[in-house]
């Protein structure tokens, strides 16, 4: 009978402290939004918040949480592809690359047509000078625009949940 109780006694403490650390558990962090299974947490969002801010003392949290969604979009579509890099930026850079930009065609009507539109910004530069940094420029412009609508359709494809308190 003695060594019943014992047993027992040893038995509950071994439970009690197995079980400890979920007595006395917390929460460490909040989670700012899902995008499909992924967690984007508060301290993370706070932390490219600050580093944010620093570029851009205006920015909102908003806009650095909506940024980090549409990267990790990037980043899972480019993971699909198997495009791999040396960072997150090179990654989602040659995604673009990829996806968008070598799509893109701009004709010399094109470049002709920007040229004499914004003659004045041009100066005494002729087309031919002129002309790889039209292009260069054009290129971005449709890149975006394109990177702009890409994104849009991914997010509408996605499970997004926001947790922010506004």
């Amino acid at each position: 009978m003695k060594g019943t109780k014992v047993s027992l006694f040893l038995g509950c403490a071994v439970l009690l402290v197995i079980n400890l650390p979920f007595v006395f558990a917390e929460v460490v962090d909040r989670v700012a939004a899902f995008v499909d299974d992924k967690a984007i947490t508060l301290s993370e969002l706070d932390e490219n918040y600050k580093t944010a801010v620093k570029l851009r003392p205006d920015i909102k949290k908003e806009e650095v949480l909506n940024t980090k969604i549409n990267r990790m979009l990037l980043l899972r579509e480019a993971k699909k592809l198997r495009i791999e890099g040396a960072n997150a930026d090179e990654v989602i850079r040659e995604y673009i690359e990829l996806k968008l930009k070598t799509f893109i065609k701009i004709t010399e009507d094109d470049l002709r047509e920007f040229y004499d539109k914004n003659r004045k910004e041009f100066g005494k530069t002729d087309f031919d000078d002129a002309r790889e940094k039209i292009e260069e420029y054009l290129v971005e412009k449709e890149v975006n625009i394109r990177l702009k609508k890409h994104i849009e359709d991914l997010r509408t494809k996605a499970y997004i949940k926001i947790q922010m308190e506004k």
